[in-house]
């Protein structure tokens, strides 16, 4: 069939990597130093993978290619997961006792300790007159747990929050969560994909705005990357920040 399809010029191409990264797919492999698109049936055409390119190496194309295979890329990122996970569950026995000796590893779960001095915070801080307010609109609140359809999506505003969040930001309720549905999760600890269940939420219902809240460390990096997947697979355009 002809389709639009990315090409890669290898004479521009000066092997960084950022393509096979920015490709959720897995189609871009490096071979010998050079970016190649090895899986024409893992290229979707939304060429993520574009605008990570530093030397202007990548553009689309339509020509002749096989179909975007939607089910062979989701088997290809099962096997890879679960490699991943035994992959980790292998270092982690070896390394657990180093790590917390150390205070290193992964950032978001690196040991930091803050001084918040609560005398000196009691003397300055003005005395709140109300008492705090819960915002959360609707239960359950967890992505997984979540109904695709539901009364309460219609007209929504999602606030779709990393699980820490509400515990490291102090007024979550009332900037974040006030007005707005709250969907919740950890794409580190829930090792799920949450984008299927994102998708029928916002295809299925009449959706006005989606709010990611995340924290800073590169796991949360994987809730944004499933929200942005279910907004393109939810063939919507809806306002969205994060």
């Amino acid at each position: 069939m002809i389709r639009k399809i990315i090409h890669i010029d290898e004479e521009k191409c000066n092997g960084c990597g950022l393509c096979a990264s920015a490709c959720h797919e897995g189609a871009i492999d490096i071979i010998d130093g050079k970016a190649k698109l090895v899986r024409e049936n893992f290229c979707d055409g939304f060429g993520d993978c574009l605008p990570n390119c530093p030397t202007g190496a990548i553009t689309f194309e339509e020509r002749e290619a096989p179909a975007y295979d939607e089910a062979a890329v989701k088997e290809s990122q099962r096997k890879k997961m679960e490699e991943k996970l035994m992959t980790e569950q292998e270092q982690n026995m070896m390394k657990e006792v180093a790590q917390h000796a150390a205070g290193h590893g992964c950032p978001g779960s690196r040991f930091m300790q803050f001084d918040h001095n609560e005398e000196h915070q009691e003397e300055q801080a003005p005395v709140a007159s109300v008492k705090p307010v819960s915002r959360l609109m609707q239960w359950p609140c967890q992505i997984k747990l979540l109904p695709a359809q539901a009364p309460f999506y219609d007209g929504a505003k999602l606030l779709i929050a990393a699980d820490c969040t509400a515990y490291a930001y102090a007024n979550m309720h009332e900037d974040f969560m006030k007005g707005k549905i709250t969907l919740i999760g950890c794409p580190k600890l829930d090792a799920i994909d949450y984008s299927e269940k994102l998708t029928e939420i916002i295809a299925n219902n009449d959706i006005k705005s989606v709010t990611i809240v995340r924290m800073e460390v590169p796991c949360c990096g994987g809730l944004q990357r499933a929200v942005e997947t279910a907004l393109k697979k939810s063939g919507k355009f809806i306002p969205w920040q994060d």
